[in-house]
């Protein structure tokens, strides 16, 4: 059992009161949400066009994938920078704002990536919970996680890197 000593000093760390007031509204997460999902499906798209994709259920599928990595983004991202920039000045929310939502953003996209990439190589896998399936599992999503970072970091540039800026901008400009 903790002493009180312990107790207040944990409760000290990450007072519950920063942690009320860093959520963000229901209206700016899902606003924001949505704008971020078009706009990192736009970059996807603009990337795959760029290259010459000619298969369109591909494209489809790569540009929705961005997109929901996006709209599941924006709200963490959202909470995480506004727990970090409370009571800082603006130049720190914005670092705060554009470093949060870049590494959530790309964290979401890989990771929903590394479970499509799972479940389409799952059929060849071993029955589940077993030694050989668990080390399967972990090779297969270190592998999909490596091909992601090798493939498909580059479709966040230019569009994504322009607006992570413009995003930084309209969140250091609201008081903290």
């Amino acid at each position: 059992m903790a002493s009180r000593a312990e107790t207040v000093a944990i409760n000290n760390l990450v007072p519950r009161g920063r942690l009320l007031r860093s959520m963000p509204t229901v209206r700016a997460s899902i606003a924001g949400a949505i704008l971020w999902a078009i706009t990192m499906g736009a970059s996807a798209l603009f990337g795959l066009t760029l290259n010459a994709w000619e298969t369109p259920a591909s494209v489809r599928a790569v540009t929705m994938l961005f997109a929901v990595g996006g709209f599941l983004a924006f709200p963490l991202a959202l909470f995480l920078a506004r727990f970090l920039a409370e009571g800082r000045h603006a130049n720190a929310a914005f670092a705060a704002f554009m470093v949060s939502l870049a590494v959530v953003t790309i964290a979401s996209t890989s990771l929903i990536y590394a479970l499509q990439y799972r479940s389409y190589y799952a059929h060849s896998h071993d029955d589940a919970f077993t030694i050989t399936w668990l080390l399967q599992f972990v090779f297969t999503m270190l592998g999909s996680l490596y091909q992601f970072a090798v493939l498909g970091l580059r479709l966040f540039f230019p569009i994504g890197f322009a607006a992570l800026f413009v995003a930084a901008l309209w969140f250091a400009r609201y008081p903290r």
